[in-house]
């Protein structure tokens, strides 16, 4: 016990600044499908509301959530069973606004998250015309500091372009779908969930109770599940699968706006598991060290997980703000560098096993949960060492602030530079390659009878 409570502390502590994973999905998306004929070529897509779609699918929704709760029963490794009051049956008579929040609760998000009609353009793109929506009215998380999105409203019946639809919404999770979602955390819907109480990251911080279903920590030491078994409840593989399979019935009963919007939650989740920092508890670091660490925290020596909790927090913030400036400048002056060029890159795509439920798992979370010491070594090589090496520099909170890039540019060598990049890049092609087996895997599924 005293065991499991010290690595639920480690957990506790760096999860809490580091729920995201790549800065801003919709930079990647729109690079890994630009040229991928099936979303590229694809016929513009007529907008509908959510409650448009439910009103008219609810049946066939009804059956869907009932076979996703069997999956989930059977195939994860930790679920607590769905409330038999959230189910979700079909019911013509109630209004739109109750029948919407009724499948929210049975998917098990955030019932205030609207689902609003929006997208955000192609950053390589002109600026749309028109007013953009405010925040508020997309995203039910605080505006973060530094970073400005810019969402635009649709409307039924507008036509709107499949890869747009996609992009857009492999970015919406990290909006607020999966807020505030445990019994322990300040809502009004953590207690009917089922959920139980956060299982790592701080409770009381919005961003930190999404990390469960973010994160998802599949190839550790057995001698860390057995210390801490906590962190086998992680929920990435149910999100994929619930957004994915929903995608699928809206393409199969003609509803490819919620295909393609589905698709691309479905995909939000993979690419965060294509990330080491959410793939492994401690990248770069050995069971014996973790353990090592608790070990003395436990007799009352806690500085070396103190330590390591900030250190683990800063490298993933330093990578997630070198990746993210990088792209958006390189949107901004229409040029190429390794990042892009990667993620356009299809001649890895067949390589991989054939898409399955487990591919998420086994192929995506594994290879990135083997890349973390490279990328851990590669990060304390190439960046200032106060933000990758320090343990009394807390890079969180000043992050926006830092121009990482240009100190990165100035002070290392450009070896160093260049293996940063090109280890950035290897990343980002899997994210592409994984992101387009999926989509490809869905569309396969949907043109079956």
């Amino acid at each position: 016990m005293k065991m499991r409570s010290s690595l639920l502390i480690l957990a506790v502590g760096f999860v809490a600044t580091s729920a995201m994973a790549w800065g801003d999905h919709r930079f990647p998306s729109y690079r890994a499908f630009e040229r991928m004929p099936e979303v590229a070529r694809a016929a513009p897509v007529k907008v509908e509301s959510l409650q448009e779609f439910l009103r008219v699918e609810e049946t066939g929704v009804e059956k869907l959530l009932a076979q996703q709760q069997a999956w989930a029963e059977g195939n994860l490794q930790y679920y607590p069973v769905l409330p038999t009051a959230l189910a979700f049956k079909a019911n013509p008579s109630r209004d739109d606004e109750t029948r919407k929040k009724a499948f929210l609760m049975a998917l098990r998000v955030a019932p205030n998250y609207p689902f609003a009609l929006y997208f955000q353009g192609d950053p390589r793109k002109p600026r749309p015309a028109g007013a953009p929506l405010v925040h508020g009215a997309v995203n039910t998380l605080p505006m973060s500091a530094g970073v400005a999105f810019s969402y635009f409203p649709l409307q039924s019946n507008q036509t709107i372009d499949a890869l747009t639809v996609l992009a857009t919404a492999s970015e919406e999770p990290d909006n607020g779908v999966d807020i505030n979602l445990w019994s322990d955390n300040p809502s009004d819907w953590g207690q009917l969930m089922g959920l139980g109480a956060q299982p790592f990251g701080n409770p009381s911080l919005p961003y930190s109770s999404q990390a469960p279903f973010h994160m998802g920590f599949y190839h550790e030491s057995p001698v860390i599940y057995k210390a801490a078994g906590f962190v086998t409840h992680t929920f990435p593989l149910l999100r994929h699968h619930q957004f994915s399979s929903l995608s699928i019935l809206a393409f199969r009963t003609g509803h490819p706006y919620w295909g393609w919007r589905f698709a691309g939650l479905a995909l939000h989740y993979l690419q965060d598991l294509t990330q080491p920092f959410h793939a492994s508890l401690s990248p770069g670091d050995g069971t014996a060290k973790v353990i090592g660490i608790n070990v003395l925290a436990m007799v009352g020596l806690p500085r070396w997980k103190d330590e390591l909790i900030i250190l683990l927090s800063n490298r993933h913030l330093a990578l997630e703000s070198y990746q993210a400036t990088a792209m958006r400048r390189n949107a901004t002056l229409q040029r190429d560098s390794a990042l892009e060029v990667s993620l356009r890159a299809m001649d890895k795509d067949g390589t991989y096993p054939a898409w399955s439920d487990n591919y998420l798992r086994d192929t995506v979370s594994a290879q990135a949960a083997a890349k973390g010491a490279e990328l851990v070594q590669t990060l304390l090589n190439s960046m200032p060492k106060t933000y990758v090496s320090d343990p009394k520099f807390d890079f969180g909170p000043v992050s926006s602030t830092i121009a990482l890039n240009d100190e990165v540019e100035t002070a290392a060598s450009s070896e160093a530079r260049q293996h940063l990049e090109s280890t950035i890049a290897e990343l980002l092609g899997n994210l592409g390659a994984h992101s387009r087996n999926a989509i490809r895997g869905i569309l396969r599924v949907s043109s079956q009878p």
